[in-house]
């Protein structure tokens, strides 16, 4: 499983006013640049989280030494004043029930305050604490090496048997891991890699990087891997394997091709499994050795938080940072890791621990879900793996209890529930879903939904992070195992799913994405698109494939409307994606969505999607449970006449009928598509090269050219051949499918 995460750096300078001015306007709370941070809470929304978060925009005149005052009232009391020297605020305890207020003002313009925005704290406000700074060093520094073992470890000579049960299999697994890698993991060495930053525009140089990326990740498995298995089993032969790896990493250059500025990952995972592996083999390493590898960690460190530390905390302003935001949690626990060591460690934890803690849901709501689609939702999941249960034991905060990451365990099951083929939206969507990294996340997330999913779906996690998880795992604290609902909308992301009924192997299941976040970053113009799939076999799919970030395929089809099942004009115009950041404003939203037991439904507004080209372009769907039929009716206007176009795919052929219908057939399952109103005309399109060994065949229903138009197409699963009836009356549209009616506006 390949992935090229997208590393974007917004340099804005803070040290002085006038490097950051900008327009003037009534709340400067609220930035006009687009990939600014944004107020948060607001609209009297109900908090998943309590205490939540707060959040606003620089002061146009901050400079580094800015301070802000937050002020929140309940209700109409007295309000309470707080201070940050960072333009967010988490507060240390919980808030009582009620309505709030809050707003802010900086210290360099004290007469300015922010408008007032409001937000709701009831019971159904998960309980997520996290004490100050002070508290959390003085919990992860008064712990014996090593720190980073759950407080249940012990020797696998002191297992008893109901250990031996549950995880005897992982350590026999951890132990053929490092014995079968001993005479055949190459060492590394800075030699390998002669391609510089200058050439990051270069295939020689995406090559590299990969190349760096996977020789690192598995020489640091190994030295993890092997540092462990000495503390569970005592043998000289694992000792020496990982001193062995740990000077080889310790000999890159920090300055070298694994510098930061040449492969921020390469850097990030040298210094974490280093720090790691100096907590776990405490007092097995000589001094010299114990002093260089704290070196190098220490320098690699600084390296990062350099990075992270800019602009006065780049990421506080601008978090749409994939990788910074992996690397602020490498840093807060390398930090943790480190403190005591050298006196950068305890600055770089004051910096990004509870940054970090507060940041996690940068590409969501706090309610969880992932913006850049499920493919890159697994690769958080990994990221988290790495150091969440460690940082657990470090500051006693369990990032698995954070309600966006219980909402991200039950986006897993939504969007990737078990026996589904391939991911859904964004890149890597045409990936197959690696069930080991799923199952090992929401194993740690103690929900009736996450021990549903972890019960159903395949995987065995990776030993060496199960051997590190607590035990037994939490997942099993829940009294029950129970699907999600079948329907589910994440607002802030713009995604939703229907499933016919989720729990079954043989369901429906529809995805709909309009989203605020655009094509920004990982994610596609497709606002207002579907994808289908009945049986776990894909009916109506996204085409293309992701060789690499920026690549030409990537640059065109892959990320265009038109190689999604959404609406284009005028031969396949779409939604424009160029210029990363402006697509942020070419975003879609989620305007309504209802799920019953015999009717779901779903709206999207896709209008600022096409960037001025439309007047509207609003999707609305229907899903009919109990039929298993699906309605999807498109408006469209524009100022100018357009050939508007609906555009449809799938993974096998589709058969034009005589009767203007569409039919595709994969496997035992098929989809008739019927455009329900006359003057729609079916035509075959085509596209770029699938990936090898994949098919993919590309169709649009038509429409003449006008300034307006609509698509009402019958998606008929199975090919039942429902009767079909539209009357229209003087109030209103009523559409009647197989003797259920629903209501469709004129």
């Amino acid at each position: 499983m390949s992935f090229r995460p997208l590393r974007i750096i917004r340099v804005v300078v803070l040290a002085c006013a006038s490097a950051f001015a900008l327009p003037s306007h009534a709340d400067w709370a609220q930035s006009t640049l687009l990939d600014a941070v944004q107020p948060a809470p607001t609209s009297f929304a109900l908090q998943a989280q309590n205490p939540p978060s707060f959040t606003w925009s620089r002061h146009p005149k901050a400079t580094a030494t800015t301070v802000y005052t937050i002020e929140i009232r309940k209700g109409a009391g007295t309000p309470v004043r707080y201070t940050s020297t960072r333009n967010w605020f988490l507060p240390a305890a919980k808030l009582e029930d009620g309505t709030y207020y809050w707003r802010v003002v900086a210290s360099n313009s004290p007469t300015e305050w922010s408008s007032e925005r409001s937000f709701v704290i009831n019971p159904n406000s998960s309980l997520f604490e996290v004490p100050d700074n002070a508290v959390l060093r003085t919990r992860a520094t008064s712990r014996a090496r090593p720190r980073m073992l759950p407080v249940s470890f012990q020797p696998y000579s002191q297992w008893n048997a109901a250990r031996i049960a549950e995880r005897g299999a992982s350590v026999k697994a951890l132990t053929n891991d490092v014995v079968g890698h001993i005479p055949i993991l190459e060492p590394v060495s800075d030699s390998l890699w002669p391609l510089t930053a200058s050439s990051s525009n270069t295939t020689a140089f995406v090559s590299q990087q990969s190349q760096i990326r996977n020789r690192l990740n598995n020489t640091t498995h190994q030295l993890e891997a092997a540092s462990l298995l000495y503390k569970l089993v005592p043998n000289q032969t694992y000792l020496n394997e990982a001193i062995k790896r740990g000077d080889e990493l310790a000999a890159l250059n920090p300055s070298g091709p694994t510098s930061f500025i040449n492969q921020d990952q390469g850097t990030r995972i040298i210094a974490l499994s280093l720090a790691k592996a100096i907590d776990l083999l405490d007092g097995k390493l000589d001094s010299a050795r114990r002093a260089r590898w704290v070196e190098v960690v220490r320098l690699r460190g600084i390296d990062m938080h350099g990075d992270l530390a800019g602009n006065n905390g780049r990421l506080d302003q601008f978090p749409y940072d994939s990788h910074g935001g992996n690397n602020l949690g490498f840093l807060a626990l390398v930090a943790s890791l480190m403190l005591n060591e050298f006196p950068e460690a305890r600055e770089w934890f004051d910096f990004s621990t509870r940054a970090y803690i507060h940041s996690v849901f940068a590409w969501s709501g706090p309610e969880g879900g992932y913006s850049q689609g499920t493919a890159y939702a697994v690769v958080v999941a990994d990221g988290a793996l790495k150091i969440w249960d460690p940082l657990t034991e470090l500051i006693g905060v369990n990032l698995y209890e954070k309600p966006w990451a219980k909402g991200l365990a039950k986006y897993y099951a939504q969007f990737l529930p078990p026996g589904q083929p391939v991911h859904v939206f964004g890149d890597g969507h045409e990936d197959k879903p690696y069930l080991p990294i799923l199952k090992a996340f929401v194993s740690r997330v103690a929900t009736s939904e996450s021990r549903w999913y972890f019960n159903n779906i395949g995987g065995t996690e990776d030993a060496l992070t199960l051997l590190l998880a607590p035990s037994p795992l939490p997942v099993t604290r829940s009294p029950y195992a129970n699907a999600p609902y079948n329907g589910g909308v994440y607002p802030s992301i713009g995604f939703a799913a229907i499933h016919s009924d989720l729990w079954n192997p043989v369901r429906t299941s529809l995805y709909f994405k309009s989203s605020p976040y655009g094509a920004y970053n990982h994610s596609h113009a497709d606002q207002n698109s579907i994808v289908l799939m009945r049986n776990n076999k894909t009916l109506l799919m996204e085409t293309g494939w992701y060789d690499y970030y920026g690549s030409p395929l990537w640059s065109t089809w892959y990320r265009e409307t038109k190689a999604h099942n959404g609406i284009t004009f005028d031969g396949g115009v779409g939604q424009p994606t160029s210029g990363n950041v402006l697509n942020l404003r070419r975003k879609g939203k989620i305007t309504a969505f209802s799920t019953t037991a015999s009717l779901d439904y779903v709206e999207g507004d896709a209008t600022a999607a096409y960037d001025g080209q439309l007047l509207g372009a609003i999707r609305k769907v229907w899903y009919l449970r109990g039929k298993d039929q699906i309605v999807v009716l498109d408006k469209l206007t524009s100022a100018v006449a357009r050939k508007f176009e609906w555009n449809f795919h799938a993974p096998v052929a589709i058969t034009r009928n005589a009767d203007g219908t569409s039919t595709i057939v994969n496997g035992t399952e098929k989809l008739c598509i019927q455009p329900l109103t006359s003057g729609t005309t079916f035509e075959t399109r085509s596209g770029a090269a699938p990936k090898a060994g994949t098919y993919e065949a590309h169709a649009a229903y038509t429409r003449p050219s006008a300034t307006k138009a609509e698509f009402l197409m019958l998606l008929d699963v199975g090919c039942k051949k429902p009767p079909a009836y539209l009357t229209t009356t003087s109030t209103g549209r009523t559409l009647t499918i197989g003797g259920q009616a629903i209501t469709l506006p004129q």
